[in-house]
């Protein structure tokens, strides 16, 4: 009898242990999400005289895989730029797959709305102007050459405009966050409807 509670408790242990580990190792193996960050970003002819009808928006948008041990596939990334409530521009970076621990860079234009451009170049030349970069996308972690599942993705930024048409605060970059629950819907129905 003695012998069978000491084989018990040893199995016990053993189990015990075992789910330590795996608890450990889960911890260390879940996968970070992605960074985002608008490392440049112009107006170009938004501060001259010329008062054309149309403009662009100019930026640069690293995406960081934090991830030493997970590659990421990503859907397609949908950026919305907005001045106020309306939505001046957007642009769709094509799906990819980003290795371990990489960053890739995104230099591209988006077409200002000939009806919002107006006012968002007399915003400039105030030195008022704001936007607000929507970002949303659906990703899958490749680990040890299994994908998870699709995990969704939303991060929003405001960008302070100078009069030159550039980032105006200090650090020049412009962090992409978590979005507030009231994007996360507006965001989510736009994916479903694409």
């Amino acid at each position: 009898m003695c012998e069978t509670k000491s084989f018990y408790l040893w199995l016990l242990q053993v189990i015990g242990l075992l789910g330590i580990l795996a608890l450990c190792l889960w911890l260390a193996m879940r996968p970070k999400s992605p960074n985002y960050t608008i490392v440049n970003f112009s107006i170009p002819g938004a501060n001259t005289s010329n008062e054309s009808d149309h403009g662009s928006i100019q930026y640069e948008l690293d995406i960081e895989n934090p991830n030493q041990d997970s590659g990421i596939y990503y859907d397609d990334i949908f950026l919305m730029f907005y001045h106020g409530e309306d939505k001046v521009g957007r642009k769709t970076i094509p799906s990819f797959y980003q290795g371990k621990d990489k960053t890739r860079q995104v230099i591209d234009q988006v077409d200002v709305e000939t009806r919002f451009w107006t006012v968002l170049r007399k915003a400039i030349m105030n030195a008022t102007a704001e936007l607000r970069v929507d970002l949303s996308t659906k990703i899958r972690y490749n680990t040890w050459g299994i994908k998870s599942k699709q995990h969704g993705i939303n991060r929003e930024g405001k960008i302070p405009i100078g009069k030159d048409g550039k980032i105006s605060n200090k650090k020049k970059k412009v962090k992409l966050r978590h979005a507030s629950k009231k994007w996360k819907q507006r965001s989510t129905r736009f994916l479903l409807s694409t």
